[in-house]
């Protein structure tokens, strides 16, 4: 008799189990085992979905003196394990409330109820234990083993009369408890095996769009054009299994490679409606068939496409757009792998924003550096020249043509870098005009060795030169000196110009960078940022000071570029 109440009762189980399986396509079911927040309506639903389950056992039960040995518990006590305390409650309150109604006056009938309710809030408040099991399936049969052991008892304690509830026990007890709880376990591998499928697929989608990105990477952050976007689109290709790959700007095609090339050829117009509905709405959308698409050309074999817009700085840019030759065929993966692709785009193109603004910035910098040359300086200068050509006409003309050559290499590009030579040359330039006006007070010692190999970024070494002139030797009313030297190594070049002027005190050197009122630091502030902004923060400029003993500034010119965008 045992053998086979157990036997027929793993067969009902079965059937709820194949009913599990074909639930867990419903796109609700699949959220619920992927973990994603559900809302109020969709846990009625499911209480209702699972209140059902509990129904269909309870109809394919097996009647055994006066009751139904069933497999109503499986649905409800899973629909609480998965939905929490709400759905298990409301699924149970369903099914019992029906087993109760189609009974009324069975010995059994209310117990039956009142269990298949506690059950399934037992199952919704054990939720958070099982999230947090390691072992979910084994969790799943002893809690549910337990649940029906629970069952066993109120039927003891609630059927009357006691003989007959306790015969019935004696004879359902071990059946249900085995075949139930095994049932509830089978149902929670089914859901388990479904959400680690779903994480893997996630964990391959989140590996491919992470691997495209940094391929693509060298593209994107050059800018949003037709070759970008054209070398870009191949990656996607070869990497992918779609047939064909497209991006657009707000008006025309960028690039279309793989099927249909033919025919959406880049620098055409966007001619769709569903594109252009995208750009106007930004909103993702799946195209499932030929004429979603709109292509016009008869032979064109593209079938499916999903496209996904790209935005900056919350502004359409454009769009990407995947194809597949065969109707309704995008699939989950793919529509996850295109929106992590345009997200992870469009922060590539938004940086390559920000890095031609950077260069710009550069650029500003050094406009703003070349016009900070002091007006008093080239008039001094002319004043020390004429001074000087009716006595010493050979010096004059020599200082001549040193204001000319510093003008003038004062004059370059932001994006050129010069020899450490050059930049010599234009500081010397630069003190030889000073030396012919204050004579024997300013001393210049360079240690720069000829085979030196260093390139760096023009008027960088000097400002610092010119600061160490203006406000730490000639401040001093004996004047001083100042020592330009280079260490040069394979990997970087180590500039220093130390002066024995008048120094700086601890407070002034500390706030020397941050351009408050009162400090005529613009110069020195200026070549710390575009070190910083060419090479990275840790190529800042290195101050020592100290008040009445003089100050020493250096520079680290890295051999190999780097740059740095923070």
């Amino acid at each position: 008799m045992l053998i086979l109440i157990l036997k027929n009762l793993a067969n009902r189980v079965g059937v709820i189990i194949l009913l599990a399986f074909l639930m867990s396509k419903v796109p609700l079911f699949k959220r619920l085992i992927a973990k994603e927040k559900i809302n109020f309506k969709d846990k009625i639903i499911l209480s209702l979905i699972f209140g059902i389950y509990g129904i269909i056992g309870t109809y394919t039960g097996i009647p055994i003196e006066g009751a139904l040995v069933n497999a109503r518990v499986v649905g409800v006590f899973v629909g609480g394990l998965l939905g929490g305390p709400f759905v298990g409650i409301v699924s149970g309150i369903i099914a019992g409330g029906h087993r109760y109604l189609i009974d009324i006056g069975g010995f059994t009938a209310f117990a039956c109820a009142v269990s298949t309710i506690t059950e399934g809030a037992m199952a919704g408040n054990l939720k958070k234990d099982m999230d947090r099991s390691k072992n979910k399936i084994v969790f799943a049969l002893f809690t549910g083993m337990l649940a029906e052991i629970i069952q066993m008892a109120i039927i003891l304690i609630l059927a009357k009369p006691f003989d007959q509830a306790l015969n019935l026990v004696s004879i359902i007890g071990i059946p249900m408890i085995m075949a139930n709880g095994v049932g509830i376990a089978l149902f929670i591998s089914i859901t388990d095996s479904i959400y680690r499928e779903q994480e893997s697929a996630a964990a391959y989608q989140a590996q491919l769009a992470l691997r495209i990105a940094a391929k693509s990477l060298q593209y994107f952050r050059k800018g949003f054009n037709k070759t970008t976007a054209y070398e870009t689109a191949k990656i996607i290709k070869e990497m992918t299994h779609v047939k064909a790959v497209a991006f657009t700007d707000r008006e025309e095609v960028l690039a279309h490679v793989g099927t249909g090339e033919d025919h959406h050829v880049a620098g055409n117009p966007i001619m769709t409606n569903l594109t252009k509905s995208i750009l106007r709405m930004g909103q993702t959308i799946i195209a499932n068939n030929k004429d979603e698409i709109g292509c016009t050309e008869e032979s064109c074999k593209l079938r499916s496409a999903i496209i996904v817009p790209l935005l900056v700085e919350n502004e359409i840019i454009g769009t990407l757009k995947l194809y597949k030759e065969e109707e309704n065929s995008i699939t989950q993966v793919e529509k996850e792998l295109a929106v992590g692709l345009a997200h992870l785009f469009s922060t590539q193109i938004e940086l390559s924003k920000i890095d031609y603004q950077s260069e710009l910035l550069a650029k500003f910098e050094l406009k703003a550096l070349q016009a900070q040359i002091n007006p008093h300086f080239l008039f001094n200068a002319i004043n020390t020249i004429v001074s000087l050509i009716r006595t010493q006409p050979n010096n004059a003309r020599k200082l001549l043509i040193n204001l000319g050559d510093y003008f003038r290499n004062s004059l370059y590009e932001a994006s050129e870098e010069v020899d450490l030579h050059k930049e010599i040359e234009n500081i010397n330039s630069y003190l030889e005009i000073e030396n012919a006006r204050f004579g024997d007070k300013l001393k210049v010692i360079y240690e720069i060795p000829k085979d030196v190999e260093c390139k760096l970024p023009p008027l960088l070494l000097q400002p610092i030169v010119e600061n160490a002139v203006k406000h730490g030797v000639l401040k001093k009313i004996e004047g001083g000196s100042i020592e330009i030297k280079a260490i040069d190594s394979k990997s970087k070049t180590i500039l220093t110009v130390e002066d024995n002027g008048v120094g700086m005190n601890e407070e002034t050197l500390l706030c020397l960078f941050e351009k408050k009122e009162g400090l005529n630091c613009i110069g020195l502030s200026n070549v710390n940022d575009r070190l910083i902004n060419k090479y990275g923060k840790e190529y800042g400029l290195q101050i020592e000071s100290e008040l009445n003993k003089g100050t020493k500034v250096t520079m680290i010119i890295p051999k190999r570029e780097r740059r740095i965008v923070s």
